[in-house]
């Protein structure tokens, strides 16, 4: 008798042990499939982009989105990858693609059978007392434990994941298009910054170079003031000319260190750190790479841009939404199956001894699941979807209608930028020679101050114009890529070699 007792505890231990390595087991094949990198069976991470600055990751880093401090000089392929690279705008778009990517893996998994286990194995201490009848009273004390594996494969939705498939699936395609449109968007609000800076630094060399010649032009009226061949107001006007000169220069000091805070901002940098910009070249003239028929860019546009795209994209989602809640009001086909065991006591009746007992249960076939009835649910959750297609179609017809007026304004804009640039390239030499005269004619005591002052003044704005000309043409350029979708890789080795 003792012997067979420890024999049963020693089955019994087995059994347990047997049972909790099998469910570590489980536990372990379970987290494995469950860790975020474990695997991609579905290969749905190939649609991410392996930096937030995608296409336009760091031209020939190692190390894409890792940079050191600024180079010097801070060339703009560096100011447009900084700022796509930190920028919380770039960052979330990219993080809705991997999300929407993750959401394509949900719905093809959706295809495959799903596998679940339950172990148990617990301490039952069951005792019934029946008043008056002692005999019927029992009292039992065991270890229970049971096991099962169920399979369920739906076989037949009436095109349910097909749908699903189908709107995962836009909507990556649409977070894709998203990704790319904020990038163009950031690419030439940076651009523009960093244009500006230029420009702004252009002007604070021509200021400079103002009060120099303002100095000197002070320098000369003073000395005919005192041998007497001018008179006094001579050298007021050319001395108020000098002051007003410096002070031009001091706010083009604060124009430029409000410049470089800006574009220091973009690209996730303190306001205050030193950056370096190379001069606008003043021999770089405008071209005509963007003249072309205005029709035709914006059917290019409205065909390519990543902003319509994405609208329709959206509207191929929603359509394929209100596939998919249709379906979910239709039955389903599916394969189950199950197996299970347990050692639950079994007992004759009330009153009667327990006695250890195995049960077994398995079972294959099919499931037909119809939905009924649901309150009329469905109803509106299909007429709400309905809803979202039509409201999807009109805004693709706003993107298509904004993408079309803002390529417009930029073409007109760059038009202008260039016959600006290439008119005060002209005026900037007919003010220089037109000043150099009248320096000429001053010093010679043939002219008054007030040409010699108002020939300088001209130059001065002949050069800040010239300046501002050449760096708008700069951003127009830019401007009118980003808003036809079409910036990339080549606009930023172009601005480079500039």
């Amino acid at each position: 008798m003792n012997v067979k007792w420890v024999n049963r505890r020693k089955s019994s231990h087995t059994r347990r042990v047997c049972m909790l390595i099998a469910a570590l087991a489980i536990t372990t094949l379970s987290a494995t499939f469950d860790r975020v990198d474990a695997m991609d069976v579905w290969r749905t991470e190939d649609a991410v982009s392996a930096t937030p600055a995608d296409m336009f990751a760091d031209l020939d880093a190692a190390h894409p989105c890792q940079f050191g401090p600024p180079s010097v000089p801070l060339r703009l392929a560096e100011a447009v990858n900084r700022a796509l690279c930190g920028s919380p705008k770039t960052r979330e778009a990219w993080a809705n693609v991997k999300v929407q990517s993750a959401a394509v893996g949900a719905a093809n998994s959706a295809y495959l059978p799903t596998v679940t286990a339950n172990l148990q194995d617990v301490r039952d201490n069951t005792a019934t007392d029946v008043r008056g009848y002692p005999s019927l009273s029992s009292a039992n004390r065991s270890t229970v434990y049971s096991g099962s594996v169920a399979a369920n494969w739906v076989l037949y939705d009436f095109g349910g994941r097909k749908a699903a498939q189908t709107n995962a699936r836009a909507l990556l395609a649409a977070a894709l298009a998203n990704q790319n449109a904020t990038l163009q968007t950031m690419f030439s609000n940076v651009a523009t910054d960093y244009y500006a800076a230029q420009a702004a630094a252009g002007k604070l060399r021509s200021a400079g170079e103002t009060e120099r010649i303002a100095r000197d032009s002070f320098i000369a009226a003073s000395a005919r003031v005192t041998h007497g061949v001018a008179a006094i107001s001579d050298r007021l006007q050319a001395e108020t000319s000098y002051a007003q000169a410096t002070f031009n220069r001091v706010k083009a000091e604060g124009d430029l260190s409000s410049t470089r805070g800006v574009l220091a901002a973009d690209m996730n940098l303190r306001p205050d750190q030193p950056l370096t910009i190379p001069e606008i070249d003043d021999g770089v003239m405008p071209d005509e790479e963007f003249i072309a028929s205005i029709g035709k860019m914006i059917d290019e546009a409205q065909s390519t841009h990543p902003a319509i795209a994405a609208a329709r994209a959206k509207l191929d989602a929603a359509v394929a939404n209100e596939q998919q809640t249709r379906a979910e009001g239709l039955p389903t086909l599916s394969l189950v199956a199950k197996v299970s065991q347990n050692n639950q006591p079994a007992s004759l009746g009330l009153g009667e001894p327990q006695f250890a007992a195995n049960g077994r249960d398995w079972y294959v076939g099919v499931q037909v699941q119809i939905p009924l009835f649901d309150g009329f649910s469905r109803t509106y959750k299909v007429r709400g979807a309905h809803a979202q297609v039509e409201l999807q179609r009109d805004t693709l017809d706003e993107a298509r209608q904004q993408v079309a007026l803002d390529v417009w304004r930029s073409y007109q804009s760059l038009q202008t930028n260039t016959k600006n640039a290439r008119t005060t390239a002209a005026l900037k030499n007919i003010a220089q020679r037109s000043f150099d005269v009248a320096k000429h004619r001053y010093a010679a005591g043939v002219g008054s101050i007030l040409e010699l002052l108002s020939a300088q003044k001209a130059l001065s704005e002949a050069q800040q114009q010239g300046v501002q000309a050449l760096a708008d043409w700069h951003a127009a350029r830019i401007q009118l890529a980003a808003k036809m979708g079409q910036l990339s890789l080549d606009d930023l080795r172009s601005e480079q070699t500039r």
